[in-house]
This record gives C-alpha cells, sequence and structure tokens, in this order.
C-alpha cells in the first residue's frame, strides 16, 4: 500500500522545516492561498481556499506509514482535503494526496491583535526561494491574498518555531516584494 502524499504551499515548501521523504514540486488546481487568522492560534498562517479558476505551487511529500499525527499537529486548526485529482507533479507513481485548509467556521483576517509574522514569510519565501527560484518566488507572492494585513516584524527575535536564517539576498528579496505590496509592518502588538 503506498504511502499518501500532503500538498505544502508555506513553511513545508521549505525542506529546512520537515524531514518528509520523498518530497517533489508539485501545482494544485482550484486552490488559492489567503492569509487567515484562526480562534485556534494566536497569529495568522497561509491557508488554502478553494477557487476553480486558481492554481497555486508547492511540494508534495509522502506521509509515511499514513502516520499523519505529527502533521497533523503541526497543522492543528487545519482540516484536510483530497485534491489527488487536482495536483499536476513529477511524482513517479500518482499518490493520493491531501491539502490542509482552515475551515471557514473558525478563520478571519489577520489582525494587529493576531499579525502574519516576518519570521514566517521569511521562512516560506525561502523555500520558494530555494525550490522555484525567484521567479517562482514572485509567484507565491503574486497567488496569496491579503497582503494588506498587519505584518509583524519579529526578525530580530523570531517567533515562529521554524525560523531559519536568511542570506542577506534572501532576506533582500522578501523586503522588496513586501515593500511592491505597500505591506503594514508593525513593529509590536
Amino acid at each position: 500500500m503506498q504511502d499518501p502524499f500532503f500538498f505544502g504551499y508555506g513553511s513545508l515548501v521549505n525542506r529546512a522545516t520537515h524531514a518528509f521523504p520523498s518530497a517533489t514540486r508539485a501545482r494544485v488546481r482550484g486552490w488559492r492561498r489567503a492569509w487567515r487568522h484562526t480562534t485556534l492560534r494566536e497569529v495568522a498562517y497561509l491557508s488554502a481556499v478553494p477557487d476553480p479558476e486558481a492554481e497555486i505551487e508547492g511540494l508534495i511529500a509522502a506521509v509515511p506509514g499514513h502516520d499523519w499525527a505529527d502533521l497533523d499537529h503541526r497543522e492543528r486548526a487545519y482540516d484536510r482535503h483530497d485534491v489527488s485529482h487536482a495536483v499536476l507533479h513529477e511524482a513517479p507513481h500518482s499518490p493520493h494526496v491531501q491539502i490542509y485548509a482552515v475551515p471557514d467556521s473558525h478563520a478571519a483576517a489577520p489582525t494587529v491583535r493576531h499579525p502574519i509574522l516576518l519570521s514566517y514569510i521569511d521562512v516560506v519565501v525561502q523555500g520558494y526561494l530555494r525550490e522555484f527560484g525567484p521567479e517562482g518566488a514572485r509567484r507565491f507572492f503574486a497567488t496569496t491574498a491579503g497582503w494588506d494585513a498587519p505584518i509583524l516584524n519579529d526578525r530580530a527575535a523570531p517567533r515562529y518555531s521554524r525560523h531559519q536564517s536568511l542570506s542577506s539576498e534572501e532576506r533582500g528579496f522578501v523586503d522588496r516584494e513586501l515593500a511592491l505590496r505597500d505591506t503594514n509592518l508593525i513593529e509590536r502588538v
């Protein structure tokens, strides 16, 4: 029996944040990314949102032994959805693939009290730069809704538990892309 796969579209694109095997680049049709706050978390994170006209890039990776427990814990506040029919990938077989999405029943827009963490954005964009290059990272920004949300500048003391060190080039890339979107960078909550 083949292991199932997940479709990662945020921090799971950054291989430094996990050790899941058989990771490969992929695209999913019928979903887009959006910033969401949930009552189950203190800050806002990315969520997948159904959208029949959209397509996003990410990674698929195996969940060994069908053991979803660790990944479900990491992605608490999200529900899993079958996207096997909508994923385009280069894996040598056709795995069963699921995507995580914050349910509408406890989703809200980010606020100053529940901002997006810059340390989280850094990790996500670093993953996209490494997997898809600068053009792919620009597509990440272009295909993500909600850049008008407050972003907490926590780089000096990262609050995101899986934060990574970025090179000066990676940091500069993130900063330039955020500036192009006239984002609301805040220094404290």
